[in-house]
Formats: C-alpha cells, structure tokens, sequence
C-alpha cells in the first residue's frame, strides 16, 4: 500500500536537504507552489512522469520515493533483480520467433514501480525466463495465450494479467487492444512492455506512455539493456507516435 504521508514528507526533506524552497522547486519541476505543497502534506502524489523528474533531479531511485525513504547501496540491489542477458536474448528469441508466426504477445517487464496490482489479476507461475517457455505461453489456443505476462527479475510471475487500456485519443486508429494495454501499462507504470502483432507479426515497445513501433530485433536487444542498465549513456526511450499502414488492428 503507497503510503502518500511518508512519500510527501520524503519530498520534503529532500527539497531541504538541497536547500530550496517549495516556490524554486515548483519553478524547476514546472509545476504551481500548491501542487508541491500538496505533494508535502500528503494530499496529493506526483504523476508518474513527474516522480521520474524528481528522482532524476535528487538523484534518488523511484522506488525510494514510493517507500519513503532512502536505502542502502546493498538494500536496493537486493530489492531491483536486475534481469541478466540471458533473459534479455530469451525475450528476442522469441519474440522474434513468434514475430515470423505472427502469435500475438504481451510481455511486461517490471522497472521501478511495483506491478502486483496487475500480477494479481492472473496466473501465478514464478518460472524462470527462456524463449521455449514464452512460445508455450502465448502459443494459439492455450491457456495462457491471452492477457499479459509479468516479468520481474529473471522470472515470469504471471500470466494471463489484465492490464489497463489507453484512452489516449492521440495514438492510432490502427491499434487495437493488445497495443493499448501495452501503453495503457506504461501510462501507471515506468515497466517497458514488448507486444507481438498478431495480424502482422510487428514487434512495438512501449514506456513511460509512449509507443515505438516496427522493432527489429538488434534495438529490441539495446532497449532491454537500456532498461537493465548496461549502457554507458542510458539513453531514454524516444517517442515514436506515427501510424504505420501496415499495422492494423488488434483482435480483442
């Protein structure tokens, strides 16, 4: 449970620490003195976009905004399993497999913030990672074919997941459900979410409330690194919004 007291009052110290008052934090977050005093005393929470600036700017990690408090080095690499490359070329393996089936698939990968909410909503499995294994899962007519699965760490936790749809009127007429679930998810989320289309067999990723479409495998490969890491410039996800012809519609 997100306890928004202890995050307001964690927000707090962290402006005084840096010696700044609520009107100069306002001004660098761009954002009115209430909404910052709103955060403080717990009335209100950063959106999503809003805690990636903050953690970005205090130099702190997402998580330790959530919980409230700052961790230790070994706590937070004990809490963040950071998936290996092993399962970063599971995951290309076989979405560039089920790419060439066209099998249409859902596959989050859990960042920062916690998706337990969505976990719930499936099928527990807690099995490790391997591209056989994600094949099996979202093979036609399965029981796990539909919704979406959950990755934390080098494990799939569930699957079958419900995840929240998009109302963003601003993405294509083109995508159908599966799509704006995936960016539905990273509306509420900074998880990075891999979708397979089944009328096309076009790989798209999406995070932090954007889409990219018609992923090859070698940038699906640099993306996972991106979000596990390993890159020298941790570059961000770019924004990649336009409708593509070929890209039709989602069945639900």
């Amino acid at each position: 449970m997100i306890n928004q007291e202890k995050i307001g009052k964690f927000i707090a110290a962290l402006r005084k620490e840096n010696q700044m008052t609520q009107e100069q934090l306002a001004q660098k977050l761009g954002v009115s003195n209430r909404s910052v005093s709103r955060w403080e005393n717990g009335s209100n929470m950063p959106d999503l976009s809003m805690l990636v600036e903050i953690a970005d700017y205090y130099d702190v990690e997402i998580r330790e905004i959530l919980d409230g408090e700052r961790k230790s080095e070994n706590m937070m690499k004990e809490e963040k399993e950071t998936f290996s490359d092993r399962t970063i070329d599971a995951i290309v393996k076989a979405c560039v497999e089920m790419s060439k089936a066209k099998t249409g698939a859902l596959i989050v990968i859990e960042n920062n913030v916690p998706l337990g909410e969505y976990e719930r909503t499936g099928i527990t499995l807690d099995a490790l990672v391997s591209s056989q294994l994600l094949l099996n899962i979202f093979e036609h007519n399965t029981p796990l074919h539909d919704g979406a699965i959950i990755v934390r760490g080098n494990k799939i936790v569930s699957a079958t997941c419900y995840l929240p749809l998009s109302d963003n009127m601003n993405l294509s007429k083109d995508l159908g459900t599966r799509h704006r679930a995936a960016v539905g998810i990273s509306e509420v989320s900074d998880a990075m979410t891999v979708v397979v289309s089944e009328e096309t067999g076009t790989i798209s990723i999406t995070q932090y409330s954007e889409i990219k479409r018609h992923i090859q495998a070698e940038e699906l490969k640099e993306q996972l690194q991106t979000l596990q890491n390993k890159t020298s410039e941790g570059k961000r996800f770019r924004l990649w919004k336009g409708r593509e012809k070929d890209e039709v519609k989602v069945n639900k």
